[in-house]
């Protein structure tokens, strides 16, 4: 009896794997398609709807799970879970383009979906705190001169984007006044203008009032860990000056956040909260968005690494996407220990970037710039 030899092959390559084999060259890229596969949840669908998509992806050799009340017309709503390849998914999408009940719509939304693709180069965030409690290093920064320096040194690194708070947000924090954020942010942004520096500046910031002062000294970015739940006129103060908005998920305040946070599904809860905000977003003008699901803002251990696994379900917002782990308590280290949590948000950094993450927010740049050109092939 042969002993075969069998090899599950994980690599994304399906083009080098059929190249390999000795597959048609001519056929090998349209083929690949045949490979790859997704699973797609759509959601709120009539039981005509869903009955139609599950017979059209059966006719393909694909499957759609439905609510059990979906045959009997007992479901009047039902979510629909749309497996199969990707060539598989593009005739279900073209079956669909002549069906009626909105389906022709929807057959768009799948092309779409099927066609985005994650940034493929990460690009880093590096957090300047100018605080005297921000959770790693609180005070270090808080003199404006090591401010300037940690600044100058952010960007020697390889820092893209320099993301400076005058607030701590860690759990348990409490608010700092706009007057006394400004008062920080006054002497790195004067001296950034002084010496020309052109890398965007980003503001972590949840005042519209802060918010409004940053814009018109310099930066460009505003990041509301709050995603505007804060205060509502912050949305409004970006959308004037025509600046990016970087909406992160919080549950709660920093001073209940970490309370025993409680989800159904939290993947879920995230993503549409995000969604829900983008929408407003751009429908008061604001144009250049990122989304951040907000690791460790109103959320357990256990919610931040099944975001952190899942990342990629929020890449269908349609918006980049920011991640930040750096130093975080996730690592479950409780001392000061830097050096060792950096490693450790390193970790976690590595297959983030093999995601596809649009953006790292980090506290060591220059050992995520190291990991980045390591990874770079």
């Amino acid at each position: 009896m042969k002993d075969f030899v069998l090899k599950e092959v994980v690599n994304n390559n399906i083009e080098q794997e059929l190249s390999e084999i000795g597959f048609d060259e001519s056929y090998r890229t349209s083929a690949a398609d045949k490979f790859r596969y997704k699973n797609i949840k759509i959601f709120n669908l009539t039981h005509t709807q869903a009955n139609i998509i599950k017979q059209t992806a059966l006719s393909v050799g694909a499957d759609c799970g439905t609510h059990k009340g979906v045959i009997t017309a007992n479901a009047e709503l039902s979510n629909v879970l749309l497996g199969g390849s990707i060539s598989q998914l593009n005739k279900i999408s073209e079956k669909l383009r002549n069906q009626p009940f909105s389906l022709s719509s929807l057959s768009e939304q799948i092309q779409t979906f099927l066609k985005q693709k994650p940034q493929r180069k990460t690009k880093l965030a590096g957090i300047l705190n100018i605080t005297p409690d921000s959770f790693s290093d609180g005070g270090k920064y808080l003199k404006p001169k090591d401010a300037e320096k940690h600044l100058i040194q952010l960007i020697d690194d390889g820092a893209d984007i320099i993301d400076i708070g005058a607030e701590s947000t860690k759990p348990g924090a409490i608010d700092t006044e706009p007057d006394e954020q400004i008062n920080r942010l006054k002497p790195i942004l004067t001296f950034i203008h002084r010496e020309n520096i052109k890398i965007p500046i980003s503001i972590d910031t949840r005042s519209s009032v802060v918010a409004d002062f940053a814009l018109n000294n310099g930066a460009s970015i505003i990041n509301d860990v709050s995603g505007f739940d804060y205060d509502k006129k912050i949305a409004e103060v970006t959308a004037k000056y025509g600046a990016t908005v970087i909406i992160q998920h919080s549950k709660g305040t920093p001073q209940n956040m970490q309370k025993n946070p409680e989800y159904k599904n939290v993947i879920e809860e995230v993503f549409f909260s995000l969604k829900n905000k983008t929408e407003y977003a751009k429908s008061i003008g604001i144009k250049n968005i990122i989304v951040d699901p907000g690791i460790g803002f109103g959320k357990s251990r256990e919610n931040n690494f099944e975001i952190l696994n899942r990342t990629e379900e929020f890449y269908a917002l349609g918006y980049p996407v920011m991640i930040g782990v750096s130093r975080k308590s996730l690592l479950g280290i409780k001392d000061d220990n830097n050096d060792l949590k950096d490693s450790l948000s390193l970790a976690i950094s590595c297959p983030l970037i093999q995601k596809g993450v649009d953006y790292l927010r980090v506290h060591n740049v220059k050992l995520h710039k190291a990991l980045l050109d390591s990874l770079s092939i």
